[in-house]
């Protein structure tokens, strides 16, 4: 990312232009579909009531997050919205739904939540919302060849904690960031997942998953505030948070990495 933040600099271009360039025009129908099937399943999760499948008998929230949000008056009625948004699509992957993988299934809930709020809230234009995804792709690509996007590489931190970093950065360049801001953002979002274990219980995609994404869409929102008061200067790059995380990750013991066999997973009886 230092590299291709240089050369943003330089040329004067933004992120989502080096990766247009990178791409080719076809980048935009792909994008396209991308975010029909990430608006699609936010709207199917909202819709849906009832119990998802697997033996934690855990009920689905987002429904009911969406309707008490929308009795608060600005800043509670947002966030509810973003936790509503994020839950929706998480809760579909866990019922078996089509969602995008963003970078992963078990964290596929923080940027549909994020974009799709800023979409309804502000009323970007779809180019607007298609450019924030070629950036927030860019962002995860860049952990992908360089560390992992695995929860059983690196634990959570790999899946929320980069789709946290993801929707930072399209957070902030819908915001009118620099690219020196856009990375900071993302930053953030990874830095303050670092050490994050996968520790789902009983082995399914639920506990602590789908709170996780509501959160991490939030903390992502967060991420490009502080950005937005900064010059976007600071000490820590991404690259190497990016570092910081793969190293994390493969110090972390294998209990903690997809296994359902430590931290919260460890020893959870069933209700």
């Amino acid at each position: 990312m230092t590299e291709i933040l240089k050369y943003c600099e330089r040329s004067g271009k933004s992120y989502w232009e080096y990766v247009a360039e990178s791409e080719g025009p076809d980048l935009w129908d792909y994008l396209r579909e991308v975010w029909q099937t990430m608006k699609a399943a936010v709207e199917r999760g909202l819709d849906a009531e009832g119990v998802l499948p697997g033996p934690l008998n855990l009920r689905r929230k987002a429904a009911a997050y969406y309707v008490k949000a929308t009795g608060y008056k600005d800043n509670l009625r947002t966030r509810g919205l973003v936790f509503s948004y994020a839950l929706a699509v998480s809760e579909e992957n866990a019922a078996g739904g089509k969602i995008v993988t963003a970078p992963t299934c078990g964290s596929c809930g923080v940027l549909p939540g994020v974009l799709y709020h800023m979409w309804k809230s502000r009323e970007f234009s779809e180019a607007r919302i298609l450019r924030a995804l070629a950036t927030a792709g860019l962002f995860g690509n860049v952990v992908k060849a360089h560390a992992s996007i695995s929860g059983a590489e690196v634990g959570c931190q790999g899946e929320v904690g980069v789709a946290c970093a993801m929707a930072a950065a399209a957070a902030s360049q819908l915001f009118g960031g620099s690219p020196a801001q856009i990375e900071y953002a993302a930053e953030m979002g990874l830095e303050h997942h670092l050490g994050m274990t996968c520790d789902p219980v009983c082995g399914m995609v639920q506990i602590p998953c789908i709170e996780r994404n509501a959160y991490a869409a939030a903390r992502a929102l967060d991420a490009n505030i502080y950005s937005t008061f900064s010059d976007g200067i600071h000490r820590v790059s991404f690259d190497k948070v990016v570092e910081v995380m793969k190293q994390t990750g493969h110090d972390l013991p294998s209990l903690y990495k997809e296994t359902a066999e430590g931290g919260l997973a460890k020893d959870y009886k069933q209700m």
